[in-house]
């Protein structure tokens, strides 16, 4: 069963994405439309012009972008590109006692402050011995062969993370990041350390210092109704192995 879903989604071909917000995509009337891109990042590997995109409609009828793409469809499967959905399904996942790597959890809280540099943790929980558990959550759509991969771009700021999780180690808590492995095309987990060695660096000493380190396994449930639109849900399937690349 999907942790969240969406429903009345809108396919369409992807023509191309600019802007780092901005995505066009001809839908199956022919009309064009511009749909809104949560993700920021450089988006290597997540697709090419003519794949086939899902899209939902913007619940207020007043935004200016009336679609927000959610997910492309590559040749190995699915790849969620919705930035947000991340942490909304690990969340949920939480609640649910149903995390890989850290079932059980309890008191789930989201985007609660801590921390010395002034960061806020993706989702804080409670284990079954009352102890506190600090989660980041990563999206993560680099791909390179069998790998899934991050950062795709050099990240201060999660690195940043990684020191404040450590400190919250330290204190006696426990913490861990979630790599939300937002593709189905890969088979293991390592950090870009091409990409962003100081990054690859700062990740293993966390895991030496105590932090969990936690590749999701992500699943990405789509089917077409009768009446043309789709649907779409996140299934956690278990963590993927951290495998060094030589």
């Amino acid at each position: 069963m999907s942790l969240v879903e969406r429903t009345g989604l809108v396919a369409g071909t992807l023509v191309t994405r600019y802007k780092r917000f901005l995505a066009d995509v001809t839908l199956a009337d022919g009309t064009l439309v511009t749909a809104h891109t949560t993700n920021t990042g450089s988006m290597k590997t997540c697709w090419e012009p003519g794949d086939r995109v899902l899209l939902e409609r913007a619940a207020n009828p007043e935004r200016k972008l009336k679609f927000t793409w959610l997910a492309v469809e590559r040749p190995g499967g699915w790849v969620g590109v919705e930035t947000g959905m991340p942490n909304r399904v690990v969340a949920e996942a939480a609640r649910r006692g149903v995390l890989p790597g850290l079932p059980g959890l309890r008191q789930v809280r989201t985007e609660v402050r801590y921390g010395s540099e002034s960061s806020r943790i993706d989702v804080l929980a409670t284990d079954a011995e009352a102890r506190e558990v600090y989660i980041e959550v990563k999206n993560t759509t680099l791909k390179d062969g069998d790998w899934a991969l991050f950062p795709d771009a050099v990240t201060l700021r999660g690195a940043k993370h990684l020191r404040e999780l450590e400190a919250m180690v330290a204190a006696g808590h426990r913490a861990a990041i979630v790599f939300f492995v937002h593709r189905q095309d890969v088979t293991c987990f390592d950090a870009a350390r091409e990409v962003d060695p100081a990054y690859a660096k700062a990740l293993l000493q966390a895991a030496q210092a105590g932090v969990e380190v936690l590749p999701l396994d992500v699943r990405l449930v789509t089917n077409c109704g009768q009446d043309g639109t789709w649907s779409l849900g996140w299934e956690l399937a278990g963590l993927l192995p951290w495998v060094v690349r030589g």
